[in-house]
C-alpha cells in the first residue's frame, strides 16, 4: 500500500488547505418534494477504514448520473458494481473529532477507479443520496441514507466560518450537531437501524432541541 500511504502523508502535511469544516446538522423525517425535484441527487458510496472516537479515515466515490431509491434494501457494493462507470469523482479524507460544529477535515481528490477498488477491499461502507439545496441564506446538504442506515435523513448547513444566526428549515426536527453517533463515521461504527428505537424514545421524552450557543436561531416560517 505504498501509494496510499503517500497520499495520506501529503494530505496531512500540505500547508495549502483550510483543513477545517464548519457546520450545523439536523435530524429530519422527510424532505419537501420541491427540494427533491429540484435536481438529481449525488449518489455517494463511501467506506470507513477508521471510525473510532470520532476520528475517521474515509474513501468516497460520487456519481451525478445515477438515481437510486434509498431504503433498507439498498446495497452499496451492488450499486458500486452495477454503476461503476458512473462514479467519476473520488476523494480520500482524514477527519478529527467535531467540537461545537467545527471539525478537522483534510480531503484530497484521488482516481475514481482506485477509490472504487479500495472501497471493495475493506472498511465499512455507507450509501446515500445527497441533495444540494439553497435554503434561506445558506447552502445545505441533505443526505438520505440507504441500507442499514435507512430511513435516516440528515440536513447540514455548511459555511467557511462558524455557522451562527442560522435560519433553520421547518422540516428539521431536532439538532444533532455534536452527536457523534449521527456522523457518517459514527454510523459506520454503529448503524442507525441498531439504535433508531432508542433515539425515538429519547426524542419523545426530551422533545426537540436546538443549540443556543450559535447566535440567534431563526426558524423558517
Amino acid at each position: 500500500m505504498p501509494c496510499f500511504r503517500k497520499i495520506l502523508y501529503n494530505m496531512v502535511m500540505s500547508p495549502l488547505m483550510n483543513d477545517f469544516e464548519f457546520d450545523r446538522r439536523f435530524f429530519c423525517r422527510e424532505i419537501p418534494q420541491d427540494l427533491q425535484d429540484a435536481d438529481i441527487p449525488t449518489l455517494i458510496v463511501q467506506s470507513y477504514y477508521v471510525d473510532s472516537d470520532n476520528y475517521a479515515l474515509r474513501v468516497r466515490v460520487q456519481s451525478r448520473k445515477t438515481r437510486l431509491p434509498m431504503d433498507k434494501d439498498t446495497d452499496a457494493a451492488e450499486a458500486l458494481d452495477k454503476h461503476r462507470d458512473d462514479f467519476t469523482t473520488a476523494s480520500v479524507t482524514v477527519k478529527g473529532p467535531s467540537v461545537g460544529g467545527t471539525r478537522y477535515e483534510a480531503e484530497r481528490d484521488i482516481d475514481a477507479g482506485i477509490a472504487a477498488e479500495l472501497i471493495k477491499r475493506g472498511g465499512t461502507d455507507i450509501i446515500k443520496n445527497r441533495y444540494d439545496v439553497w435554503i434561506g441564506e445558506d447552502g445545505w446538504n441533505i443526505d438520505v441514507f440507504g441500507g442499514v442506515n435507512a430511513p435516516l435523513i440528515i440536513a447540514e448547513a455548511k459555511r467557511s466560518r462558524p455557522v451562527t444566526n442560522l435560519i433553520i428549515p421547518d422540516f428539521c426536527v431536532t439538532e444533532i450537531t455534536d452527536q457523534a453517533r449521527f456522523s457518517n463515521d459514527g454510523l459506520a461504527a454503529r448503524p442507525f437501524s441498531d439504535w433508531q428505537d432508542e433515539f425515538e424514545q429519547e426524542l419523545s421524552v426530551s422533545g426537540a432541541h436546538f443549540e443556543q450557543i450559535y447566535g440567534t436561531n431563526r426558524h423558517e416560517s
